[in-house]
């Protein structure tokens, strides 16, 4: 090839490459935008699903006792209320609100450990 011909060639592939960033950008800015609200409506499917199965669970254990026991609607009453406090728990760790059981006491019990070692080291110097 020429000289004038490589010339041609780069100047038209650098219009290229600029013509495919600015729609390659365009389209991770559309796929952002979707992506969060993608996101929300799994988040409230997900969380309502928590509440729902949790009440149905309660129910349906509330049933099966009532009609296995002959407890009428007590069963019933009584663990669809548990149910409706499980299901509460459920979408406060959803959230984040409360923490696991098994993260909460690892990290408190880490935390207390470290305090009372801190605090038997500061003695020993005071002495």
């Amino acid at each position: 090839m020429t000289d004038p011909e490589n010339q041609d060639l780069s100047a038209r592939r650098a219009k290229l490459d600029a013509a495919l960033a600015q729609k390659t950008g365009k389209k991770e800015e559309k796929s952002k935008n979707s992506a969060s609200s993608d996101t929300g409506w799994g988040a409230a499917v997900k969380i309502s699903s928590e509440f729902i199965g949790g009440v149905l669970v309660g129910a349906g254990i509330g049933y099966l006792l009532d009609s296995f026991a002959g407890t009428a609607p007590w069963g019933m009453i009584v663990f669809l209320m548990l149910g409706f406090a499980a299901g509460i728990l459920n979408i406060l760790r959803a959230t984040g609100k409360v923490a696991e059981p098994d993260n909460r006491m690892s990290s408190s019990t880490s935390d207390d450990v470290n305090n009372i070692a801190d605090k038997g080291d500061s003695k020993k110097q005071g002495d």
